[in-house]
């Protein structure tokens, strides 16, 4: 096994340790100072109390779990002896770089650096690194302990080795690893994410539907049908002539729109930015919240079951 570090104690930082600790892997979390590992700590142990409720494992794998990671707010320590670290820091280019020439300083030269950006394109930051063979992208998806996709991203120096030592300890930690073959803004998820946000945008702009109902349209549709079949699959099993006739007459009105839409550049504008302001598109009061978000975690943590359950990591 690779010896893990992951370099950002935050949502996705404790989440992705977490998940290496849960495959049985010790890993170390650098945190910027005490209270950030404070908060790590209560994140993280509340997750597990969760998966023990919900039967992933008893209390006595949880406790085994939380003694594979170690939380520091030393970089050298947390990079001592590891063969495979991974960035969990903002999605500020300069910051990201700066990091890498920090962790290069204190890595040996076989150490793969993975970056958990979401967007920036692996060759843009590690433009400066001394070792770019050693770099790639290893995009995980919020929550990062119940989603299984990983994206992996090579970038135009990333050498074949960084990408399948990648591809396997992604695999070690039970995820469901995808690995694209060119380097495109968004990869894949956030492509095809924001291709329907886009148009769910438009259709709110134009007054077609209610917000609720352009939800609802999601929801109990093709929200049902995703989690057994992605797009392409569903347009076989729906027949490719039918699927070819609608794109040709439907493609042509769908939005085309290259910036964010009217109701939502109000919206921010207007500093109503979504559950964490307390109101967005919709109104986010405290219970509310708290409501959905426990809905939304265990709908994931049933289809994790039933991945586990298939792959035979847990009994039927």
């Amino acid at each position: 096994m690779e010896k893990i570090s992951i370099i950002g104690a935050g949502t996705m930082g404790h989440s992705i340790a977490l998940s290496a600790a849960w495959a049985g892997q010790q890993v170390k979390v650098y945190g910027i100072n005490d209270q950030d590992l404070e908060n790590a700590d209560k994140s993280l142990t509340n997750k597990l109390k969760v998966m023990v409720d919900n039967d992933l494992f008893d209390t006595e794998k949880a406790h085994r779990i939380r003694e594979n990671i170690r939380f520091s707010t030393r970089l050298e320590d947390v990079i001592s002896g590891s063969t495979f670290v991974i960035e969990v820091i903002p999605e500020v280019l300069e910051m990201k770089r700066e990091m890498y020439k920090k962790i290069e300083g204190l890595a040996g030269e076989d150490v793969v650096i993975a970056s958990n950006t979401s967007g920036f394109k692996p060759s843009l930051l590690a433009e400066e690194m001394a070792r770019p063979n050693r770099f790639v992208v290893t995009h995980f998806w919020n929550p990062g302990h119940l989603i299984p996709l990983v994206e992996v991203v090579k970038g135009k120096h990333t050498d074949e080795e960084t990408v399948q030592r990648a591809m396997n300890v992604l695999t070690e930690m039970k995820k469901k690893p995808i690995l694209l073959n060119k380097e495109i803004p968004g990869f894949i998820g956030n492509r095809l994410q924001y291709a329907l946000f886009r148009e769910a945008q438009a259709l709110l702009d134009s007054g077609a539907a209610t917000k609720e109902d352009i939800d609802a349209a999601v929801t109990y549709s093709i929200g049902r049908r995703l989690p057994v079949t992605g797009p392409l699959m569903t347009a076989d099993m729906g027949g490719l002539d039918v699927f070819s006739a609608i794109s040709n007459y439907l493609f042509e009105d769908l939005s085309t729109d290259q910036r964010s839409g009217e109701t939502l550049s109000r919206l921010v504008e207007d500093k109503k930015l979504g559950d964490k302001s307390g109101a967005g598109f919709y109104e986010w009061e405290k219970s509310v919240s708290e409501q959905l978000n426990a809905e939304r975690e265990q709908t994931l943590i049933h289809f994790l079951k039933n991945d586990l359950k298939a792959d035979g990591e847990i009994a039927e």
